[in-house]
């Protein structure tokens, strides 16, 4: 396990509900785009990151989380294992409260150098799983 329960629930409830999805494009068959759409019902303003930085969602897209001209409160990572360590460091370096690795993302020196850094991290799980469990 790669989140505990606390950690998830602080993730999803208390530490802010601007959400930069780095992976999330118009491309509606890819799981980024059915879960930025679930993360916007529940409330979260979703911040489409993306090379292409189209919009999505009626959200603009901004090619890097350094582009971003305003806070990101949580970094949810929809890219592979090998970049998304690299995707952790610009979290951090955004001033981000959390990084989020969707399920199938895995980067244990990722995890311990966000956490060093103060952040809240998960890896391996779904937030679009996660938040509707928290009732």
């Amino acid at each position: 396990m790669y989140g505990d329960e606390a950690t998830i629930r602080r993730i999803l409830t208390e530490l802010g509900d601007t959400w930069a999805v780095v992976g999330l494009s118009a491309n509606q068959r890819r799981a980024a785009y059915g879960v930025a759409q679930v993360l916007q019902r529940y409330g979260k303003r979703i911040v489409p990151v993306h090379p292409k930085a189209e919009t999505v969602h009626g959200e603009p897209g901004y090619a890097s989380l350094a582009d971003i001209p305003f806070e990101v409160d949580v970094v949810d990572v929809f890219v592979n294992s090998e970049l998304a360590g690299a995707v952790a460091d610009e979290a951090v370096a955004k001033g981000a409260k959390a990084v989020w690795f969707q399920l199938g993302v895995v980067d244990e020196a990722a995890h311990e150098r966000a956490q060093a850094a103060g952040l809240d991290m998960v890896m391996d799980r779904c937030p679009a799983i996660e938040i509707p469990l928290l009732r």
